[in-house]
This record gives C-alpha cells, sequence and structure tokens, in this order.
C-alpha cells in the first residue's frame, strides 16, 4: 500500500481559509457612484420597458380572449 499524505489540522486549513479570505478580499473592485446610478437607471428603464410590454400583451390578449368568448 501506497503511503497516504499526511492531513492538515483543521486549525491550519481554518487559518488558511482565512489567510486566502483576506487576499481575495483585496482584489475586489468597487464601482464609482457615479457607475451604481447609472446601472440602476438602467435597471429601473428595462423594467419598464419590459412592464409596459407584458401590459400590452395582457391587454391584447384579453381582447382577443373577448372576441372569442362575444362569437361564441
Amino acid at each position: 500500500m501506497a503511503e497516504q499524505a499526511k492531513k492538515p489540522s483543521i486549525f491550519s486549513r481554518i487559518g488558511k481559509f482565512f489567510r486566502d479570505l483576506k487576499s481575495e478580499t483585496k482584489k475586489i473592485v468597487w464601482p464609482t457612484r457615479k457607475q451604481v446610478i447609472n446601472n440602476t437607471l438602467v435597471v429601473i428603464v428595462a423594467v419598464i420597458v419590459i412592464g409596459a410590454f407584458i401590459w400590452g400583451l395582457d391587454e391584447l390578449f384579453g381582447w382577443i380572449r373577448s372576441l372569442i368568448i362575444g362569437l361564441a
């Protein structure tokens, strides 16, 4: 049987996790205030446009349904 490599202790693994976490946290690049405002406005406009489109389809399908029911 081949020798198995000894696994590091739980405390050394936890320590390594937090060291890695700290180094990854330093790599974060936060958006500027202008970017956040711009992205927020894009999302709001997209929600309004898609909402209007869905509302329009709902009205169209409701009108078609009322035509079909009126013919029956």
